[in-house]
Parts: C-alpha cells; structure tokens; sequence
C-alpha cells in the first residue's frame, strides 16, 4: 500500500489539469454538457416529444422542455422498472437508487444509468481526491483504508435484470475493482442491512484495519466511534488509527456534530463536505478551507437554478451560472446522465463564490427535518398527527417538532410541541402511535429509528390551547399569513416557544 500513495499523487497532479479547465471555463463546460445530453437522447420517447433534435441553444431547451418534479416524471420511470428502454435515456437502466422525501410516495427512484456511474458519481469520488491531494501532496491517504459508512443496503429486484436500493447499495455494486482495495470493510459488511449486527461487524472488522479516512454520515459515524472506543478501552479514536487524516461527510449539516467529533477522534484531522445525492454528484469542498463547496460542471449534469419566489409557479424562471448572484437562495434544476430532465430536485443553495463557482446546501423547498438524514416533511408529519390522533381519539390544533442532537448524554430525537384541542388520555401512548405512523410513512426515518441507534422515541410536549397564537402575537407575527412552522432543522424556534412557557 505504500506505493499506492505516490502513484495516485502523481495521477492526481495530472487530472487537476483537466479540472482546471472546466473550473476555468463553467459556462462553456456547462453548454457542451447539455449538447452532450440532447443529442444522446434525441431518439428517446421525451426526446421525439420534444424535439430534441431541433435544440440548438440553452434558450431553445428552457423554451421547449417544462420543468419537472418527480410525479412528473414517475410514470417513464415505472416503465423504465418493468424493463422498457429509450424513454428518458438512450441506454439501458439497470438500476434505481431509492430514496424517500417526496409528498405523495413513500419513497421515489431515481434512474442511475452506467454513463451516470462513470461520468458522474464515481468520476466525482475520484476528483475529490484528486483536489485533496492537491492541497496536500504529502498525504499518505491511500497508504492506508478508506472506512465507508453508508445507509441500508439492502437491494431489491424489479426485474431479473433491474435492482433497485439506496445508493450506497447502487455504489457499491457498481464499484471498479481499484476501489475495493482502498476501501473498507468488505462488501458482505458493508451490504448488511440490520444496523445493529451491522455497527458490530463494522466495528471488529475496521478496528485492526490502518484507517486513513471515513466517510458517511455524521449519526452512524458517531455511533461506530462511541462503540469501537467501548471495545477498544481507548480514550479517543486517533489511538485506534493513528494515521486518521480526512472525514468526508454530507447529506446532513455537519455544524452540530463537529465539536462531538473533534472530542472523540482526539486529534486534528481534515474534514470536507460532498454533496452526493440520489440524483447526481454535485459538489465538493476543493479545500479543507474552503467556504462551500466546489461545484462540478463537467461531470454529465446541466444545471439551472430557480430563485425560491418561482417554485410553484406553472412556467417557473431558471437563470445559469452566468446570472446566478452570492447569497441568494435557489432551487437547483438538473439534466442528467440518467434521464432526469430539468427535475427539480427539492433542495435550496446559495453560492457563497462566484469564481470559481462554490455552493452551500441551505435546506430544502419545504419545512422538513433532516437532522440525521431521516427527510421528514411537514407531508408525513401531518399524515403521522392524524393517524395518531384518530388512533388515541385526539385532535391536534397546532404543533412544531425539532430535533434534538447527539450529546454524551443520548442518541439523537424528534421534540414536538403539540397544543390539542382535545387531549389524550395517555399521551405516552399518543407519542407512539406518532412514532409507528411516521415509520409506516418514511422509510428513511424507519431506518434511523431501527433499535434506538440513531433516533430514540420522540420527546412529545402537550400545551395550554391558545399558546401558540400567544408566541406569535409576542413576536408581533399574529395574523395574515404568520404561523409557526411545522418542522424546523434547527432548535430556535422550539427552543422560543419553550422558553415562553
């Protein structure tokens, strides 16, 4: 393995010219990858639809093809799961990483195509690297093991030839051989899927192992560490592996978690935010002080960014990159390698550097909690308050839930401040019933509710009829279109109305 380090830096050296080209260049990178995408999906059903053998311009593709959210697109991608081909993409979809957040579904696919394992998700892994290697060309990263966290595993079949999962699964899959020698544990590990056998195996597996680097998301991160220091009696992680230098982590904001994190590695190692989603592979901190992350614009993907004031309108306004302002907020819109076309993908940013192009992830288009990557939207809380409340004979008037984070003293929660028109008579009970709904209704809460790992039963707060009028009036927000939000990502606004208590 000591080998590998030179070797690969010396790649890198020679990659990081390619990328200054596209960083250099975004507009023009940006137009050749939408050239790119109309023309290899010309003879599909949406490109004989629309024409796009007629598309010549970025002028002429807004002006032709509408944008989507998932409900549009779902009926091609049903058809694409039963094996038909050439509806969004011109080759083969074998498979679909699935992932929960939509309204109306309980969880949505997204088509992964081979061209969008490449050219996209692995081609991204690869130049993050490459950037990190860039700023630091006496690393030893590769002498050692990449740790991989990911989500559950476990992958389903939709035909003999198509598999669905989470795109952890997808990933892993798919991986080149190269990326099994640098990586760690083994596949048969890394696909369980029951989390609590699986943090056992991760943990003995891992331990003897020379870890350089992990990546995942902070919540099961956390938990391997807090348990691999239970079976080691180390004091902190850096004792485990000693040559520990990177943390890659996304999906989740890392800002309540880094303090944690610091404490139990017990050493100053490197972090870098990625923004890797089901849909694409989109961004990366090109430097460990980076603010925001760089955005890839070479990488299968056409981007167009809505300002929040047009979501919801029928011909909603996108601008490009050259038009894009620092610190406004937009909804990302996306072509991709595998058939998502202008797709709304739910999430907000703001670029916080035009030159080059560096995003932050701001939150989503609509309230939600997404702390440990559950994607809970106010959708499934209200479906989870009326099933509770007809299950316990309650009827809620008004209610907000945040969470609350990993601390040495627990596992992370959902807090809900709940004022009923007419009370429980057991409210304990009614905080399960809340809890069985919101599993039944969101897989991805289901997942980190699996035997108290990552989130532990919600902490449920019953309060005097009128409170919440009463907050708000105290803030001079009674009235109109004021009303306190059904989920927050962070803790201010409970942590307000517990104080007004």
């Amino acid at each position: 393995m000591k080998l590998i380090s030179p070797a690969i830096s010396r790649l890198a050296r020679l990659r990081l010219w390619q990328i200054e080209q596209w960083v250099t260049n975004p507009v023009a990178a940006q137009r050749e990858v939408l050239q790119e995408l109309v023309t290899s999906a010309q003879y599909t059903e949406i490109g004989r639809q629309y024409g796009f053998n007629r598309l010549f311009t970025v002028r002429d593709f807004k002006r032709t093809v509408p944008v989507h959210e998932y409900d549009d697109l779902k009926p091609y991608i049903e058809r694409m799961m039963t094996g038909e081909e050439n509806l969004l993409w011109n080759t083969p979809i074998r498979w679909f990483a699935k992932s929960s957040g939509t309204t109306s579904e309980r969880s949505k696919f997204i088509p992964v195509s081979d061209e969008s394992l490449e050219e996209n998700h692995f081609q991204g892994a690869k130049d993050v690297l490459t950037l990190y290697y860039g700023c630091n060309p006496e690393s030893e990263l590769l002498g050692g093991k990449g740790l991989v966290i990911g989500g559950s595993h476990q992958l389903s079949q939709a035909t003999e030839d198509i598999s669905f999962g989470d795109l952890s699964a997808v990933l892993l899959q798919n991986t080149p051989f190269w990326g099994h020698w640098i990586r760690t544990p083994e596949l048969s590990i890394a696909l369980l899927d029951e989390w609590e056998h699986k943090i056992e195996q991760l943990a003995l597996t891992t331990i003897p192992e020379n870890v350089t680097s992990i990546s995942g998301v902070p919540t099961w991160t956390l938990v391997l560490m807090k348990r691999i220091l239970e079976m080691t009696g180390k004091s902190c992680i850096a004792e485990v592996w000693p040559n520990l230098e990177l943390y890659m982590h996304g999906g989740v904001s890392f800002v309540p978690y880094r303090e944690q994190f610091r404490q139990l590695i017990g050493k100053d190692i490197h972090y870098l935010e990625m923004y890797n989603a089901s849909e694409g592979f989109f961004a990366a901190q090109d430097s460990p002080h980076s603010d925001g992350m760089l955005l890839f614009t070479r990488h299968g993907i056409f981007y167009e960014f809505m300002p929040i004031e047009e979501y919801g309108k029928k011909f909603p306004a996108t601008v490009g990159l050259n038009k894009v302002q620092l610190g406004k907020q937009y909804a990302p819109v996306i072509s991709t390698t595998g058939g998502l076309w202008r797709y709304i993908i739910g999430d907000t940013i703001q670029f916080s550097s035009l030159a080059p192009y560096r995003i932050k992830v701001s939150g989503r288009l609509k309230h939600y909690i997404n702390a440990f990557g559950e994607e809970v939207i106010v959708d499934n809380s209200d479906k989870a308050i009326s099933i509770a409340c007809e299950k316990t004979g309650a009827t809620v008037n008004d209610y907000t839930a945040a969470p609350v984070y990993f601390s040495q003293h627990g596992n992370g929660a959902h807090e809900w401040i709940l004022e009923f028109e007419k009370e429980p008579a057991d409210l304990a009970l009614f905080a399960y019933e809340l809890d069985t709904a919101l599993k039944n209704i969101n897989s991805d809460y289901e997942a980190k509710r699996q035997k108290d790992i990552a989130l532990r039963m919600p902490l449920v707060h019953a309060v005097k009829k009128g409170l919440f009028n009463n907050w708000l009036r105290s803030k001079g927000k009674l009235g109109g279109q004021h009303k306190v939000p059904r989920l927050s990502n962070d803790r201010e606004i409970l942590e307000s109305i517990l104080s007004f208590l």
